[in-house]
């Protein structure tokens, strides 16, 4: 195992995909729309960026700046890559931190921008200790692994609850953001699609070779199953859980 406790093929089998979970430029977007005030010129944070589709999205669809954040630096380096391949790389500041311990001065950020990544620290503690970093009248905008139902089946709550022992509905994220003191603005879930064009779907096409690489490593193995469990029980329960984005907003 590596020091952050995942077994060192994992990274192998996750190096050069286009996103580290479910997402799509359009919702990106349609999310990115919803923040309907923003200065012309904004100063975003991408926290948890991973290789960065989404922060190079933001960055088209803005003339402001961005301060990309990851603990991972190949996905950093994926990300500086891309962008100066799109000619934005000098709007793009990447630094190498902890979400838990972002080094940025109170009200820095007009937009703080969190795709997939939250449940790392866990909602509450994202919601609450990135506040002070939002300028008055600032957006909050992520998107998490949520319940779309209030009982799913046994089986997919079991597998996914061991995953993420925080996971809670729709409803209840959406009351964590108004008691952290954010006013929601609105929310969507992300359509089905976006779980498998740039994140399952090249992901699968990786693992049998892997498999094959690493059949004699029982450790490698068990995370390239949990890997394919994932896929499977996407596929049986497609309604009953969902990545959800919501938009939230701190008083101007």
């Amino acid at each position: 195992m590596s020091d952050d406790g995942f077994h060192p093929v994992f990274f192998e089998l996750h190096s050069g995909l286009p996103r580290e979970g479910p997402g799509d430029d359009e919702s990106t977007l349609r999310a990115l729309r919803m923040c309907a005030e923003l200065p012309d010129r904004p100063d975003i944070l991408d926290v948890g960026c991973g290789p960065g589709m989404q922060t190079l999205a933001l960055l088209g669809a803005t003339d402001g700046t961005m301060t990309a954040v990851d603990f991972y630096q190949q996905f950093l380096d994926q990300l500086a890559e891309s962008a100066h391949a799109a000619g934005i790389g000098q709007r793009l500041r990447i630094v190498r931190a902890d979400m838990n311990d972002l080094p940025f001065e109170p009200d820095s950020f007009d937009l703080i921008w969190c795709e997939g990544a939250m449940f790392i620290i866990g909602i509450e503690t994202a919601l609450g200790s990135w506040r002070p970093l939002l300028r008055p009248g600032g957006y909050l905008v992520f998107s998490d692994l949520m319940w779309l139902v209030p009982d799913p089946p046994n089986e997919i709550h079991g597998f996914l609850s061991e995953l993420d022992p925080g996971l809670t509905t729709v409803a209840g994220n959406l009351a964590r953001v108004e008691a952290a003191g954010y006013e929601v603005v609105g929310h969507f879930t992300l359509p089905d699609r976006s779980w498998w064009a740039d994140y399952y779907d090249p992901l699968a096409e990786r693992i049998p070779a892997t498999r094959e690489k690493y059949a004699d490593d029982e450790a490698a193995l068990a995370t390239l199953a949990q890997q394919a469990d994932e896929m499977v029980m996407r596929r049986k329960y497609p309604d009953a859980y969902g990545y959800e984005f919501i938009v939230a907003r701190v008083s101007p």
